[in-house]
């Protein structure tokens, strides 16, 4: 009876430790299979972050589509060979008036992506030692974005002039060197007072008296010079004419 009563005891010791290990190992393979999709899950999470955040970034940095790459830097490749290439005129300083400051922005960056590309061109023409074709169209953006700066400038000024009162972006005044030469001299703001100042005080903005006298002789070169230049173009004008006459009647 004893002995009976031992075997079933055992017998289910048995099937209790069968079913702890078979358990221990689902949990273990749940833990493990958990784990990789929590590693899967941050992986997607990362590139899902990349792939919608980094090209936003790279929209807000790049002016341009990123598909075309270095290939801005030349020009078309139906230009590619041609002598000649069709090309507007510059923009005016009336057109550029008219437009806004955000559109001048935009035109600046448009005009100086340009500029490159042509260089690029002129370079690799000249590399090859072939001409390039229409080389005029990089004095047109010059001239254009010459233009442009030009009608922001009026723009700032005109608006300092509205709110400070003041024509130029840092106020000066003209004053006279040891030399006796007239010169803009710009303010600019100093962390001490200027009669504490021993920089600004080595600054002389007076002319001595006996400078005066070097002064008109100073002036009396120019002038000379300046007479004996206009002479020289008198005697050219002269001489032309006699060589040339009917081309002189005709003009």
């Amino acid at each position: 009876m004893a002995a009976a009563t031992a075997c079933r005891l055992s017998a289910v010791c048995r099937q209790f430790q069968r079913v702890v290990k078979i358990s221990s190992q689902i949990k273990t393979q749940y833990s493990s299979q958990s784990l990789v999709n929590y590693h899967s899950f941050l992986q997607r999470q990362n590139y899902d972050s990349f792939r919608f955040s980094r090209p936003l970034q790279c929209r807000l940095l790049h002016s341009s589509s990123s598909r075309w790459g270095l290939d801005e830097f030349f020009d078309l490749p139906e230009n590619w060979g041609e002598s000649n290439v069709k090309s507007g005129a510059p923009w005016t300083a009336k057109q550029l008036r008219a437009k806004s400051n955000e559109d001048l922005h935009k035109l600046w960056y448009v005009l100086l992506k340009e500029k490159n590309m042509l260089l690029t061109t002129e370079q690799e023409a000249k590399r090859q030692r072939v001409q390039m074709p229409s080389p005029e169209r990089i004095k047109k953006i010059e001239r254009s974005m010459r233009r442009l700066d030009t009608v922001v400038t009026e723009r700032e000024d005109a608006l300092r002039l509205l709110q400070t009162g003041q024509e130029k972006g840092r106020p000066g005044d003209w004053k006279r060197n040891i030399f006796g030469k007239t010169f803009w001299y710009r303010f600019r703001e100093h962390p001490i007072p200027w009669y504490m100042n021993k920089i600004y005080k080595r600054k002389r903005f007076y002319t001595e008296s006996f400078v005066a006298t070097h002064t008109r002789l100073s002036l009396e070169k120019h002038l000379r010079r300046k007479m004996q230049r206009e002479e020289r173009e008198k005697e050219k004008q002269k001489k032309l004419s006699e060589m040339f006459p009917k081309k002189i009647a005709q003009a």
